[in-house]
C-alpha cells in the first residue's frame, strides 16, 4: 500500500480513516508523522513520503503527531490475514515476545535465523524487530501515563525498557514531550479526570476501523461463556486472561467509535500482552471494506453483507482453552458444552479474584498441564469424547502440538486432523476462532447448512464448498453472515 503514492495521497487529502494503520505519512519539513485521518491540514504532496510502520517513521527520525496520536492507529488488518513468516513474526511482536524472549526467541519460534527474520522484517516494514517492539514499548507507556497514576519508574518497566534512562530518551524522540508533560497533556484534555475510577483498573479505548457490527461479536462470546470465566455485566463482556507474568481481568464494551476497555492486572508487564489480545479476540485490526466488498459479489451473500456490514470473527485469548471448549461443544448443544467446561473450570481451575465485588469472575480456565493429569473416569462425557479430550491436552502440555497467534494454518490443521476424533468442523472451528485464519470454513456446520439452504445456497457440505470458492479468502466471515441468519442467542447482543 505505501508503496502506491498516488494512492496514499488520495487517502490523505480526503482523511480517509480506512487507511488508519496500512500506512502512515512522514512530513519531510515538520519531521512529523501522521495517520491517513490527521485532522491538520494536509502537508504539500512533495513534502510527503509514505512508510509503512510507526516504527519506521521513528527510525527515520520523526516524531508522533500530537494531534491524530497515529502510534494509537488500528493495526495492519495484513498481519491477520496471511500467514507467511512476517505476518507471524508481527503477531508475535504484538503479543510481546521480543520484550520477553529477545529477537533468538522470535526466530526460534518461527523457525528461523534471527538474520533472517531481521531482513524479511526490514524489506516489508522498513523496521528490524527490536525497533518494532521499541514503538510498541512506547505505546504502552504512553498508556500508562495517561491512564494511571503511577511513578514513572514503575511505568518505564512495565512498558517493557531495561532503564528509565531508555524510557525517557524514547519517550522524548517519539512523542517530543518528557513524560511528566504527556500526563500534565492528558489531565488537561480530561479536565483533570485522567484517573481510572476504580484503584488498580486501566481504562482504554481500542480503535477499530468501521463498520463494526457487535451483535454477532458479543452475543457469540456471551452466549458460549463459562461461568467464572466469563459473564455479561452492566453492558460489558468481561473475563479472566492468563498471561506471562500474572493474572487479569478484563472489561470489554462495545461503544459507536471504540471498544471501552477495563484491565486489572496483577503484573502491569502484562499491558501490552493483554491488550493484544483482547483486539485479536475481538478482530479489532480486520478491514471490513474489504471483506465485505468480496462478500457482496455473491447475490446470495450481498443482502446479508447490506443489512448487517462489518461482522468480525469471534475469537479467543487462549488458542489451548478454546481447542479444549471445542471437543467439550462437539455434537451438543450451546448450554450442555458451557456445562461441561463449567465443571471443568470448577475442578482444575485456578482461583482468581474479581475487583468488582459484584462480579460473578471467579478462575482462570484450567491450563492443558491442569487438564493433562486429571482422571478420564471423572468425566462426565461419551468414552470416545474422554479419549479425544485426553489425547488433545496431553498434545498441548507436552508441546507436540503447537497452537497460537503465530500457528502455521495449514501445518496446524494437519497436526489437529492427526487426533483421534477430530474431524473437520472440530479442525475447522479452532483453525477460525483460535489461530485466526480469515479462510477457515465449515460447510458441514448444522447452522450453516440450515442458512445456505434457506438463501437457495447448496446446503451438502461439497457443493457449498465449491461455491464458496468465491468468498476467499474471507470464508470464516461469511460463515458469521450465515450464522446470522439463525434466531440463536450467539446473533444478538445481550441486553
Amino acid at each position: 500500500m505505501y508503496t502506491d503514492t498516488e494512492r496514499c495521497v488520495r487517502a490523505v487529502q480526503s482523511k480517509d480513516a480506512r487507511f488508519d494503520g496500512w500506512f502512515f505519512t512522514a512530513v519531510r519539513t515538520t519531521r512529523i508523522y501522521c495517520r491517513p485521518s490527521c485532522p491538520a491540514v494536509p502537508p504539500k504532496v512533495e513534502n510527503m513520503t509514505f512508510l509503512p510502520s510507526a516504527a519506521a517513521c521513528q527510525q527515520a527520525g520523526y516524531r508522533a503527531c500530537k494531534r491524530c496520536r497515529p502510534d494509537t492507529s488500528p493495526g495492519s488488518p495484513e498481519w491477520n490475514a496471511r500467514a507467511d513468516a512476517v505476518a507471524r513474526a508481527m503477531r508475535l511482536i504484538r503479543d510481546g515476545v521480543v520484550d520477553r524472549e529477545g529477537v533468538p526467541g522470535l526466530a526460534a519460534r518461527l523457525g528461523y535465523s534471527t538474520r533472517q527474520v531481521e531482513r524479511q522484517l526490514s524489506a516489508e516494514l522498513g523496521a528490524g524487530p527490536l525497533a518494532l517492539a521499541r514503538a510498541q514499548r512506547a505505546q504502552t507507556a504512553r498508556l500508562l501515563i495517561e491512564t494511571s497514576a503511577l511513578p514513572m519508574g514503575d511505568i518505564a518497566f512495565a512498558a517493557g525498557f531495561s532503564s528509565i534512562r531508555s524510557f525517557n530518551e524514547t519517550v522524548r524522540e517519539v512523542f517530543a514531550l518528557t513524560p511528566g508533560e504527556l500526563r500534565t497533556r492528558a489531565a488537561a484534555r480530561s479536565g483533570g479526570c485522567s484517573r481510572p475510577l476504580t484503584p488498580g483498573v486501566l481504562s482504554l479505548r481500542l480503535p477499530y476501523r468501521a463498520p463494526l457490527n457487535p451483535d454477532n461479536l458479543f452475543g457469540h462470546l456471551v452466549a458460549t461463556a463459562v461461568p467464572g470465566v466469563e459473564e455479561w455485566r452492566g453492558g460489558a463482556y468481561r473475563r479472566t486472561l492468563r498471561l506471562p507474568y500474572g493474572t487479569g481481568v478484563v472489561a470489554l464494551t462495545p461503544q459507536p467509535d471504540h471498544i471501552g476497555c477495563q484491565l486489572a492486572l496483577t503484573d502491569l508487564r502484562d499491558l501490552t500482552i493483554a491488550i493484544s489480545r483482547c483486539r485479536w479476540m475481538l478482530d479489532l485490526d480486520a478491514d471490513p471494506e474489504a471483506v465485505d466488498e468480496q462478500l457482496r459479489s455473491d447475490p446470495l451473500l450481498a443482502p446479508l453483507v447490506d443489512k448487517a456490514p462489518g461482522r468480525r470473527v469471534p475469537r479467543t485469548v487462549d488458542a489451548a482453552e478454546f481447542a479444549v471448549r471445542a471437543v467439550l461443544g462437539q455434537q451438543v448443544s450451546t448450554a450442555a458444552a458451557r456445562t461441561h467446561a463449567a465443571r471443568l473450570v470448577a475442578a482444575h481451575g485456578e482461583a482468581v479474584a474479581d475487583p468488582d465485588p459484584d462480579g460473578g469472575l471467579t478462575h482462570l480456565f484450567p491450563s492443558p498441564e491442569a487438564l493433562a493429569g486429571l482422571d478420564p473416569e471423572t468425566l462426565a462425557l461419551p468414552r470416545s469424547r474422554r479419549s479425544t479430550l485426553m489425547t488433545l491436552v496431553g498434545a498441548l502440555a507436552d508441546g507436540s502440538l503447537p497452537l497460537g497467534i503465530d500457528s502455521d494454518w495449514e501445518a496446524a490443521r494437519a497436526r489437529l486432523s492427526a487426533l483421534p476424533g477430530f474431524g473437520p468442523w472440530t479442525t475447522e472451528v479452532i483453525a477460525m476462532r483460535a489461530l485466526g485464519d480469515p479462510d477457515a470454513f465449515l460447510p458441514s456446520d448444522l447452522g450453516v447448512r440450515r442458512a445456505a439452504a434457506g438463501l437457495g445456497l447448496p446446503s451438502s457440505p461439497a457443493a457449498l464448498t465449491a461455491r464458496a470458492a468465491g468468498w476467499r479468502p474471507w470464508r470464516a466471515y461469511a460463515v458469521q453472515y450465515l450464522w446470522a441468519t439463525d434466531d440463536h442467542p450467539i446473533n444478538r447482543l445481550p441486553v
